[in-house]
C-alpha cells in the first residue's frame, strides 16, 4: 500500500483531524485530469460494484445535498494557482465509515465509465484504516 501524501483540510464541525487523504499517485493523476476537465470533485457512495469506489467528476457535475457529507477539502495545486477539490460521501455511507480514515489511491484497471479517470486505464480506490480515539 502506498503512503498518503496529502491530507484533506478538516471540514466536519468539532473535529480537528483529517478523515481523508490522497496518495502521491492520486495527486499526480488528479492534476493531469484537472488540466483535461477543469475543477474536480469526489463523491463516495455506498453502492455496489463501481458504486463503492470513489467517483471523480468535474466539479458541480454531481449534485450534493442534505443526503451528503463534505468529508474533506484538498488543494492539489502544483504551485501555480489553487486547485480545490472537495471529497463528498453519502450520509448513509458516512454512518458506516465514521470510524475510519480513508486514503484515495490509484491502481491499474478500468473503473466506472462515469468517473473521469476511466479512459486513463486507471481507477481510484479507497484504502481504509480504523481510527482510534483516546479513552
Amino acid at each position: 500500500m502506498t503512503e498518503a501524501s496529502l491530507d484533506a483540510a478538516v471540514t466536519q464541525p468539532g473535529e480537528d483531524f483529517s478523515r481523508v487523504a490522497l496518495t502521491a499517485e492520486a495527486v499526480q493523476l488528479l492534476r493531469k485530469l484537472w488540466t483535461q476537465h477543469g475543477p474536480l470533485m469526489f463523491h463516495q457512495s455506498g453502492g455496489c460494484c463501481d458504486g463503492s469506489s470513489p467517483m471523480c467528476y468535474p466539479a458541480g457535475e454531481f449534485l450534493t445535498g442534505d443526503a451528503d457529507v463534505l468529508l474533506g477539502l484538498f488543494d492539489i495545486a502544483d504551485g501555480v494557482q489553487p486547485q480545490p477539490l472537495e471529497f463528498w460521501m453519502s450520509r448513509e455511507q458516512f454512518n458506516y465509515w465514521s470510524h475510519t480514515h480513508l486514503t484515495v489511491d490509484v491502481v491499474q484497471g478500468r473503473g466506472s465509465g462515469f468517473s473521469v479517470e476511466a479512459p486513463e486505464g486507471k481507477r481510484f480506490l479507497i484504502r481504509s484504516t480504523l481510527m482510534v480515539w483516546p479513552a
